[in-house]
């Protein structure tokens, strides 16, 4: 055997033992987190009242929502711009820089921003529009370098075969390119939400720590206490979490809520990335003929 292929070899199997060990690193960490959820599980943590979390439950799906029909259009729109219209020049390394810039930004810093622009500026107390926006903020990043990506990595057979057969540059974009890199583009949707779901320093100064809803008053969208009122306060499970583990002494079931609530939260963000991610593969195998 040559040395280089031993060396391919031994290369190689060094990455896969270090891709197993995170792997068995990431099973174990969540399984944790979620058995020492259910440890201290009592039923009342499933009401929307006393220790209940449904309500931070549902503040965190509406909030993660809200942020994606922002953070999405945006991005994607903005990835196509650096893909198929954006020239070589000073204004694209600005554009480029600013993006990385942005991507790299602490959290916390992104929330002080929210909480100037969407709290202070506008007059408003803690809402949960706010808290979306600024979550927006951190999403647009991922969503613009996936998409931009996504489409540079197509086969430039896709472009040419269909302006050969008539269509215009949009036309190609929206009923082929778009398509096409629509699952990488899902990948940068994933990270997105993820984020979304775990954020909590962000959503400390935009969507506050308390939330009150009165679900009678689920389609009163103008009643302060309606659940799809995006201007009431909307504490999330992350903020609850913290809140828990740092306010919430005079609690005697702090701990087991927190831990219950990371647990929720862990269950929620896999099955949000399982669901997303089949709906990826299903559109992989319909460009690809079904194979």
């Amino acid at each position: 055997m040559s040395r280089a292929k031993r060396k391919d070899r031994l290369m190689t199997g060094i990455f896969y033992a270090i891709g197993w060990i995170m792997l068995a690193f990431l099973l174990y960490l969540t399984l944790t987190i979620i058995f020492d959820g259910l440890k201290g599980f009592q039923w009342d943590f499933l009401g929307a009242a006393g220790n209940g979390i449904f309500n931070q439950f549902f503040n965190t799906i509406y909030l993660v929502f809200l942020s994606l029909l922002v953070s999405v259009p945006i991005g994607i729109g903005a990835g196509v711009y650096l893909a198929e219209y954006a020239k070589e020049g000073k204004f694209l390394t600005i554009f480029e820089i600013s993006i990385e810039s942005l991507s790299s930004l602490p959290s916390i810093v992104i929330g002080l921003f929210g909480y100037l622009d969407f709290i202070m500026w506008t007059g408003m107390s803690w809402n949960i529009l706010a808290g979306a926006l600024t979550i927006s903020i951190l999403s647009i990043p991922l969503i613009t370098t996936e998409t931009n990506n996504a489409i540079r990595a197509l086969p430039v057979e896709y472009k040419e075969g269909s302006l050969g057969l008539g269509a215009t540059k949009s036309e190609t974009i929206r009923k082929v390119l778009i398509p096409a890199a629509m699952p990488q583009i899902l990948t940068g949707v994933i990270m997105a939400a993820g984020r979304g779901f775990g954020e909590a320093a962000a959503l400390l100064y935009t969507s506050g720590q308390s939330t009150y809803i009165n679900w009678q008053n689920f389609w009163k969208v103008t009643s302060p206490t309606s659940p799809l009122n995006p201007f009431r306060s909307g504490e999330t499970l992350s903020l609850h979490i913290w809140v828990m583990r740092t306010e919430g002494a005079l609690n005697p079931s702090a701990t087991q809520i927190a831990n219950f609530t990371s647990a929720v939260l862990v269950v929620l963000a896999l099955l949000f990335t399982l669901v997303t991610r089949r709906i990826s593969d299903r559109m992989r195998k319909r460009n690809n003929g079904g194979n």
